[in-house]
């Protein structure tokens, strides 16, 4: 049996590759040879780029400039440029602060006492345990201090209604629990040290910043996201005006429809669910808000003032807006992923 017959034997059966190597060699011919000898042929150097020493030197002369083909297609080229989440949660910025809002902002590192307490949830609420909150250890120092009759108003509250006139929560308040830090849930603790500083007026701010949960990350839950929280402070402000915004602000983003719904939280009354429709992963929940309740609004001594209240999923809605069916997908530094994203006019014209 032959070499050859041996080889393609072992080569079906997939225990050798084989590559043909082909060499090339090219070489002048005597004619032209002579042609250079005789100065019938000029050697020079081709070029592509004209570079200044070039020009300066008058080397330029003695050189050949390479013909352009204008049939031949560039490689693509990307430009750097922002990050499309990045450009998306700024153009939110604009589009809150072109409706009246002033930007605030707050610590992530939290206290208890403003991300729940005050906030009128009970301290054995569910929402306050290990699978919820990001807790600190015991031992780091912040340089916090809180108001002591805020404090003292909030206990008698939770206790028994205290000023509020309302029936409270009927446990034994702890100061000790509400000083105790955190990785702050939701940036409502913002809106929260805004009142206390503000107190009672006319004014509308918000905060568009990253909150922390203990959520297992899949398509539309990660354990650290963004939120954009609001109030609507003022004599006048009714359940009214908030669900309002909500509709003006789905149109100023192109969500389409918002349905509501109704909801409860510990700290609104009456309190309020937005749905905008996704074209995957159909109805979503990003317009959560309502009206602070007494509870809420007596520590922070605003009596004849109402406040409207949201704290929208704004990743969420980035998905949307994206095109993207994931919300892993918003941080992600993926090229291929970054392409993919469906980058409004809106946002290119910034």
């Amino acid at each position: 049996e032959s070499l050859d017959s041996k080889l393609q034997s072992i080569r079906r059966r997939g225990f050798i590759v084989v590559d043909e190597v082909k060499e090339l060699s090219i070489g002048l011919t005597d004619t032209a040879l002579e042609a250079i000898k005789n100065n019938l042929i000029i050697v020079k150097d081709i070029i592509t780029v004209l570079t200044p020493e070039l020009i300066s030197s008058g080397g330029w002369k003695d050189v050949e400039f390479k013909e352009f083909d204008l049939s031949v297609e560039v490689p693509m080229v990307y430009p750097s440029r922002k990050h499309p989440y990045i450009e998306f949660l700024n153009y939110i910025r604009d589009v809150v602060v072109s409706m009246g809002f002033e930007e605030v902002k707050g610590p992530h590192l939290e206290l208890e006492f403003w991300n729940f307490d005050v906030l009128y949830v009970p301290q054995y609420h569910p929402a306050r345990t290990i699978t919820d909150v990001y807790f600190i250890k015991e031992g780091v120092q912040v340089e916090y201090d809180v108001d002591r009759e805020v404090m003292e108003v909030v206990s008698k509250i939770h206790e028994d209604g205290g000023p509020a006139n309302s029936l409270g929560w009927g446990y034994r308040w702890d100061p000790r629990k509400a000083l105790k830090l955190i990785l702050r849930t939701h940036t409502t603790s913002v809106s929260m040290r805004t009142i206390y500083e503000r107190g009672e007026g006319e004014y509308r701010c918000f905060s568009l910043d990253r909150v922390f949960r203990p959520d297992t990350p899949d398509p539309t839950h990660l354990m650290e996201f963004h939120q954009l929280e609001g109030i609507i402070v003022g004599r006048e402000v009714s359940f009214k005006h908030l669900l309002g915004f909500f509709k003006e602000f789905a149109r100023l983003l192109g969500l389409g429809d918002v349905i509501f719904k109704p909801a409860y939280f510990p700290f609104t009354e009456p309190s309020v669910e937005g749905y905008v429709k996704h074209p995957k992963l159909g109805w979503i929940e990003v317009f959560p808000g309502g009206m602070f309740r007494p509870e809420v609004l007596r520590p922070l001594k605003v009596v004849s003032c109402n406040v409207a209240a949201w704290g929208i999923g704004i990743d969420r809605i980035a998905m949307m807006v994206l095109g993207i069916d994931d919300i892993r997908e918003l941080y992600s530094n993926s090229l291929d992923v970054i392409k993919g994203m469906k980058i409004p006019k809106t946002l290119l014209r910034r």
